[in-house]
């Protein structure tokens, strides 16, 4: 039996189609901007920096603040349904989640920003589409 290249190139689209089917677009900007287990406050120039976070609406370019969630994308994920209440738009989780937050401390301009970290353990506000987390869009001390 031959395999033919184009029933494995058709293959290959359809593996990629199923593993996305259903997530909005918003979901993996969500995850490059929010959610990393890793990381720590010293990290906070790097990660920025590597993950091209910027705010374009600034004169500077530099993201005043930017929290990164400390845990894994399937556990973010469940505040969009049972582990979230409703808030208006947003569902805010029900459990608080360890984070790190960047607050910028000093730079001109994008690249050159400079960001100083914390740790606290907060609860976070989100957007949701179709049950998956596509904004940040605060959290709450406890």
């Amino acid at each position: 039996m031959e395999i033919h290249q184009s029933a494995v190139i058709l293959l290959l689209v359809l593996c990629v189609s199923f593993s996305a089917h259903g997530q909005p677009e918003g979901y993996e900007h969500f995850l490059k901007q929010h959610v990393f287990g890793a990381m720590t406050v010293q990290k906070c120039d790097g990660e920025i920096h590597r993950r091209g976070i910027v705010r374009p609406q600034t004169t500077n370019g530099c993201k005043e603040k930017n929290t990164f969630i400390l845990a894994d994308k399937k556990h973010v994920n469940t505040v969009c349904g049972a582990a979230g209440t409703p808030e208006g738009i947003y569902r805010k989780s029900n459990n608080p989640f360890p984070m790190v937050i960047c607050k910028l401390h000093s730079g001109n301009t994008h690249p050159h920003c400079k960001y100083r970290g914390f740790t606290d353990t907060r609860k976070i506000v989100v957007r949701c589409e179709d049950g998956w987390p596509v904004h940040y869009a605060d959290d709450v001390i406890v």
